[in-house]
């Protein structure tokens, strides 16, 4: 009986590999970092056969590292970046251009179209989705019509698209399997999410063949078998080493995939109607499980499929901050005004309030709930005592902020109003950062043990498939927390400093529509 599942974490700026057990300990591989490539202001890309060599190289390292699990692998799981989009030829499955990465607005001019926003509202009821760039059909549409012989490629059925785990799969399988689980395919912007199916409408509005997207399938499903051959693996930068203990994987099962948003809300046990969390990575991501039928948001938040087991689906109200440790980043890379991202609380608990100063961080346009792809970055209530430090804590609150009306916009949605959320990612580690949203929200905030919640929740799912995990209620005793924020009593002073942001918000939107206007 083998001992392991492998997950993999495709993540925007980096991949990971981990050996999960019965017991839920995860052993980690090294990060392998992925090049963010800018080629126009708004624009962001990736190059896909890189993620495809970072799967690989992680995988590969963590088997060197760990002997042990050689030959004693389950099964493997994969859970990624979302709406990030593939463009591949069929036969030899090399992309025809850089990804397109969720991130990116390139396709903003496309969704202003006619004919597209005609068809809003049916998008809307049909997807869960809004008309928006950060959706997978628009940056398709882009492929054929700016990437030369692409719409050629695809009329001829040569051209497949795929998000991040259906090129994965298709890459790992040697061509045999190009499937998708719901939770993904719901981001596509084509994807019925209550019949689970893709809808015929919205691929003809946007011109895509069913045929050349990833089939659609539960989380839990059996993916296909990888099929790794030495010919193709020497195409990569891989030791003999590697390549050799990659081999070995050959006629193991992909046997759960889910997106990353979905499969951290899975392996931070919301299993329950109501029950919420926030993922803080490059961007931010608060889900609520919804139960087993889609509720439709009236604010400008989504609806997708989180997961499927037993042929029962469960869904998820999502709001998606596009600007979250990227903030940090900002900061540290971009500005110069720290060096490490730790350095941030010590900056925020120098100063006694943020002395007016709000930084809006569009920088590639408002998320939920104003879906504003034209908005751009400011920072405003700056004086001449203004600072370094005002702007470094004037960044950290904005994380706080955006979180904090989503999760007021899912009450209203719903009805539920949440008395505890569970949080994981990296910008966790920011005790300021996670005490102001707790005295924000007027909540608990739980801090999972782990900050790799994606990879555990598809590795629990891959588990559920093959039988390695039984139920439901095994997987809850797998779950642990690091730390707990409870409200202070400074819950007056930053609602009121809440509502300032949100005037921030609406000045950049109407410079925006100035600017739209000249």
């Amino acid at each position: 009986m083998a001992e392991y599942i492998i997950s993999v974490d495709q993540g925007t700026t980096s991949t990971k590999a981990f050996l999960l057990d019965r017991k839920g300990n995860f052993i980690p591989s090294s990060s392998f970092p992925i090049k963010q490539i800018y080629p126009e202001a708004g624009f962001v890309e990736h190059d896909a056969e890189e993620i495809f060599l970072s799967v690989l190289k992680t995988v590969a390292d963590l088997l060197i590292s760990n002997p042990e699990a050689v030959g004693n692998i389950d099964s493997l799981a994969l859970t990624n970046q979302r709406e990030t989009t593939v463009a591949f030829d069929r036969n030899s499955s090399l992309p025809i251009a850089n990804a397109i990465v969720w991130q990116c607005r390139r396709t903003a001019e496309i969704c202003r179209r006619e004919i597209y926003k005609q068809n809003e509202p049916y998008i809307c009821k049909t997807t869960g989705l809004k008309l928006d760039p950060y959706f997978s059909a628009t940056k398709m549409r882009w492929f054929m019509e700016n990437v030369e012989g692409a719409k050629d490629k695809a009329d001829r059925g040569e051209l497949l698209f795929g998000t991040i785990d259906g090129f994965l799969v298709y890459k790992l399988t040697n061509k045999k399997s190009f499937c998708s689980d719901y939770s993904n395919c719901s981001r596509t912007m084509l994807f019925d999410i209550t019949n689970l199916r893709y809808d015929p409408k919205l691929l003809e509005l946007f011109g895509i063949k069913e045929d050349s997207l990833a089939q659609p399938r539960p989380s839990c499903s059996d993916f296909g078998t990888i099929e790794l051959s030495k010919d193709m693996l020497e195409n990569y930068a891989l030791t003999a080493e590697q390549q050799e203990v990659l081999l070995s994987l050959n006629g193991i099962h992909i046997t759960g995939i889910a997106g990353d948003q979905a499969a951290a809300l899975f392996g931070q046990n919301c299993f329950g109607r109501g029950d919420t969390k926030t993922t803080y990575g490059t961007g931010c991501f608060t889900l609520m499980n919804v139960g087993e039928e889609p509720v439709f948001s009236d604010n400008g938040l989504l609806t997708s499929a989180a997961w499927s087991i037993d042929g029962r689906t469960t869904y998820a109200l999502e709001g998606s901050v596009f600007q979250g440790g990227a903030v940090i980043s900002w900061l540290k890379d971009e500005l110069g005004l720290i060096k490490e991202p730790y350095e941030c609380d010590g900056i925020c608990a120098s100063l006694e309030d943020n002395g007016g100063v709000y930084l809006v961080p569009a920088f590639t346009g408002l998320g939920a709930p104003y879906w504003n792809p034209d908005v751009r970055g400011s920072i405003v209530g700056l004086t001449r005592g203004s600072g370094r430090n005002h702007i470094v804590r004037a960044g950290i609150e904005s994380i706080a902020y955006q979180v904090t009306e989503l999760l007021e916009l899912m009450k209203e949605d719903t009805g539920i109003s949440s008395t505890h959320m569970k949080v994981d990612g990296g910008v966790c580690a920011s005790n300021f950062l996670m005490q102001l949203q707790s005295d924000l929200l007027g909540i608990d905030i739980t801090r999972a043990r782990s900050d790799e919640m994606t990879a555990m929740g598809v590795g629990l799912l891959a588990g559920l498939t093959t039988g390695f995990f039984t139920s439901l209620e095994e997987l809850k005793g797998l779950y642990y927390s690091s730390k707990t924020y409870s409200p202070s009593e400074n819950m007056t002073c930053v609602g009121k400093a809440l509502g300032e942001y949100k005037k921030a918000v609406k000045a950049a939107a109407f410079m925006a529509a100035l600017e739209g206007e000249s």
